[in-house]
């Protein structure tokens, strides 16, 4: 004789869906267990990985560190070219080569920009271009130095609407930069070139009323009076 089904509470019937969901994880767990070995596996492997590379750049920004600190004195004495390609027999590095080797690092970036002053130096401007545009580091004042660098170029080719475009650009990467009244007064220069003076006009301005202790407040006077 059938006996009529008990009718479920909802407690029960939540317990039910939990015992039910707990046994469809575990076959799923079963069936797939090497598949989730292999996969936890790889999640290590890739942690494992991070921390090597994190250290192993680490390690390697500190050597470019040393490396820059050693030719910085062939540099600062005017000496570009043994800059560029180091002192044969001796710990000092060139610049080149510590950038083909630690580029991706900081220090490898501070370098780049180096490399590429001691090339604009010696009348490499292709070269310095290549290495001032080349520049990702995260540093405010290099990465200004590197667009006066490219804006430098520009007025070398005659392009003063790109150079002075290139020299505010610098003049706008930090609030902080000493030399922003120097690029401004740069861009002002080569906009009066390309004919833009009311451009000109409003940065000489602009010099004359917030950077009165700057060198280029100085020079402000010598080109104000040709555009009034």
């Amino acid at each position: 004789m059938l006996t009529k089904r008990k009718k479920l509470s909802r407690k029960e019937i939540k317990e039910d869906k939990l015992v039910e969901t707990y046994y469809r994880a575990y076959g799923f767990v079963e069936e797939n267990k090497s598949k989730i070995a292999l996969y936890a596996g790889v999640v290590v492997l890739v942690i494992a990985a991070v921390y090597f590379y994190i250290q192993n750049k680490n390690s390697n920004n500190e050597e470019a560190g040393l490396q820059l600190s050693r030719v910085m004195t062939l540099y600062d004495a005017g000496s570009y070219l043994e800059a560029i390609e180091g002192r044969a027999g001796t710990k000092v590095t060139g610049l080149k080569k510590i950038v083909e080797e630690y580029g991706s690092t900081e220090n490898g970036e501070i370098a780049k920009v180096y490399l590429a002053n001691s090339y604009s130096f010696l009348g490499k401007q292709e070269e310095a271009l290549k290495y001032y545009t080349d520049y990702s580091g995260g540093n405010d004042l290099f990465e200004a130095s590197a667009l006066s660098g490219e804006a430098g170029y520009y007025a070398f080719k005659n392009e003063h609407e790109k150079a002075a475009d290139t020299y505010l650009k610098a003049s706008k990467v930090s609030e902080e930069n000493i030399l922003n009244p120097d690029y401004m007064l740069a861009a002002a220069k080569n906009f009066m070139a390309a004919g833009k003076n009311e451009q000109a006009k409003e940065l000489l301005e602009d010099i004359r009323d917030n950077y009165n202790t700057s060198s280029a407040f100085r020079e402000v006077d010598k080109y104000l009076p040709q555009l009034n």
